[in-house]
């Protein structure tokens, strides 16, 4: 075995490591391979015998790439392909798009949909040193050169991302918690396209409103009653795999992201431990002006 084996072979060693953290780092599993290949390269071209610790060097690497790449995607104000890939997706889940779907599958269920889709919202910065230190217990002063800022500072970018994360409810924790068991019935209905059940969370004069981008061609964009709108929820709620209780707006709702991509979100009015009216937001405009955070629990 030559010397470019045996790099390639440490290299090897940390690949599904360095992916785990390029993936919460780009919410994208091409970008994430991209980066790790990227990576590759460059210690195949250093001189890696001067490199005193390898762990360290990598993840310094790969993390500098990833926030090389979420500035680019900020500064072009494009989305990043999967996100395109998330409006092809049809209804029995496939989309047109490179990857590994059980791979992805695997890493998402690891992070959390939810998460992946607040993490989108945040500043590079913010989310590198974030990700570092919260998801993998990076000190600050390794994660200061990475952003180039102080310890201080990385901490404090970290502290503004964990906010923002955990959001505010606009809820009482017991308000919170009722919301939360509604949504939670009104999903595992969807998903098990149980109209009985989605019967029984639904008031009997419920409203769904719905932006026109997220119904198929000739659905009304408002639905009246609790038998209209279980049936409709029943045909549309295939896209319910790819659904998530979030908090939206501090009240609990769902966030809809194939390939971790926010594509739609619901809004929710409960009363009376039934869901009396909600809303589907699927307009790209109205979807980034939503207050979007993780759930506990």
């Amino acid at each position: 075995m030559d010397e470019q084996d045996r790099l390639a072979e440490r290299f090897e060693a940390h690949r599904s490591h360095l992916r785990a953290v390029a993936y919460r780092l780009l919410g994208s599993l091409s970008e994430a391979d991209d980066a790790v290949q990227e990576t590759w390269l460059r210690l195949s071209r250093s001189d890696a015998d001067r490199v005193e610790n390898l762990p360290a060097w990598l993840h310094t690497v790969v993390s500098r790439l990833c926030l090389d790449m979420l500035r680019s995607r900020s500064a072009r104000r494009e989305e990043p392909i999967e996100r395109q890939h998330a409006h092809q997706v049809r209804d029995d889940g496939g989309a047109g798009g490179g990857g590994d779907p059980e791979d992805e599958a695997v890493l998402i269920d690891s992070v959390g949909r939810a998460l992946l889709v607040v993490l989108d919202t945040l500043a590079p910065a913010e989310r590198i040193a974030f990700v570092l230190h919260d998801a993998f217990a990076v000190p600050f002063d390794q994660i200061a050169p990475v952003v180039e800022r102080s310890p201080a500072t990385a901490k404090k970018l970290a502290s503004r991302a964990r906010h923002k994360v955990r959001g505010t409810p606009a809820v009482s924790p017991a308000g919170l918690a009722s919301q939360r068991r509604v949504v939670d019935a009104f999903l595992a209905a969807a998903r098990d396209g149980d109209l009985e059940a989605l019967l029984a969370v639904l008031a009997p004069d419920v409203v769904r409103r719905a932006d026109r981008a997220a119904l198929p061609p000739g659905v009304p964009t408002t639905s009246r009653g609790a038998r209209a709108v279980a049936e409709e929820t029943t045909v549309l709620g295939r896209r319910a795999r790819f659904a998530a209780p979030a908090l939206v707006n501090g009240a609990v709702g769902v966030v809809v992201a194939p390939h971790g991509r926010l594509l739609i979100a619901l809004t929710f009015t409960v009363e009376d431990g039934r869901i009396a009216a909600y809303e589907v937001i699927a307009d790209p405009a109205r979807l980034r002006g939503l207050e979007l955070a993780v759930l506990d629990g």
